[in-house]
């Protein structure tokens, strides 16, 4: 006979009503794509880091499809800087000359892509890198930034990407053999130019391409925050605009929601703004009743 303290049975019990939680989840999302946007501390952080690739294998064997698009902002500001470079923001997104978009390349596509794939191969899944060159995965076009401050003038901000088309045929066979797709945001041109494109605009594309049912996108925030610091929790169409209106989103905030707005309004069914300094958060979000973030809907 095996005798069990109080403290041991109540953490049992506690472990088997989330387990009982997130079952009704587990089969409503059954073989539906989840697109969740990795950055900020939760890739710089080690215990952040093996959380994110414990989720992320644990939601393709319950039978979703996770597919991983990151950034690497932080890992491309020290790589600048050992070169004497620093980088340069306007609107939220990076200004990339050619000798910084050499590193782009070589940060996102190698060093941050490959040890996403580690990590989460580590953790028991079989994760494959991508960039926009495979498969014609991500095509572009140079982007033209207006300027904010002279209405009808336009920025040049370099090697920087409109998206012009997304091919999803390479992480649709990924999928089906059971890999997760992980993508560097990283366009390519009819020529073979490359471009940088913000992560957040890649990862609502492809999760309207995909039909995703969801996008999450991690933070380094509670989620969308009012001009108090207190979290919104819903927001629609309507209310997205009078924060843009009004301040309230701005800087690198700026592509992340529009992109989140767009895919809501594009059929993804959910978009989520999620903490990404709160462990397990994709599962938080995903599996049970308690979400960490914003809700965007396009209604």
């Amino acid at each position: 006979m095996t005798i069990t303290s109080d403290s041991t049975s109540h953490s049992s019990t506690v472990k088997a009503a989330v387990l009982s939680e997130a079952l009704p989840y587990i089969r409503q999302f059954h073989g539906k794509t989840v697109v969740i946007k990795y950055g900020g501390n939760a890739m710089i952080e080690e215990s952040l880091q093996r959380s994110f690739a414990h989720d992320v294998v644990l939601l393709k064997l319950v039978g979703l499809n996770p597919v991983v698009v990151h950034g690497g902002g932080p890992q491309i500001n020290a790589a600048l800087k050992r070169i004497g470079k620093e980088g340069t923001f306007i609107q939220g997104m990076r200004v990339t000359d050619a000798d910084t978009m050499e590193v782009v390349e070589w940060v996102l596509g190698g060093q941050v892509q490959q040890d996403i794939v580690m990590m989460i191969n580590e953790a028991g899944g079989k994760a494959v890198g991508l960039t926009g060159k495979d498969g014609c995965l991500i095509q572009a076009k140079k982007m033209m930034m207006e300027d904010k401050e002279h209405p009808g003038q336009m920025l040049d901000i370099g090697f920087v990407g409109d998206i012009t088309r997304i091919e999803p045929a390479v992480v649709k066979a990924l999928q089906d053999d059971q890999f997760i797709p992980v993508i560097s945001s990283i366009g390519y041109g009819e020529d073979g130019t490359a471009y940088n494109i913000n992560a957040d605009v890649v990862a609502g594309k492809m999760a309207e391409v995909l039909g995703a049912e969801k996008l999450i996108m991690m933070t380094n925030t509670p989620g969308v925050l009012d001009k108090n610091g207190e979290l919104l929790r819903k927001l629609s169409a309507q209310s997205i605009d009078e924060l843009f209106a009004d301040g309230t989103i701005s800087g690198g905030m700026l592509p992340k929601i529009s992109s989140a707005l767009e895919a809501a309004r594009n059929g993804v069914n959910a978009v989520h703004v999620v903490d990404g300094r709160v462990p397990h958060c994709l599962l938080l979000e995903i599996l049970t009743d308690r979400g960490v973030g914003t809700m965007i809907s396009s209604h």
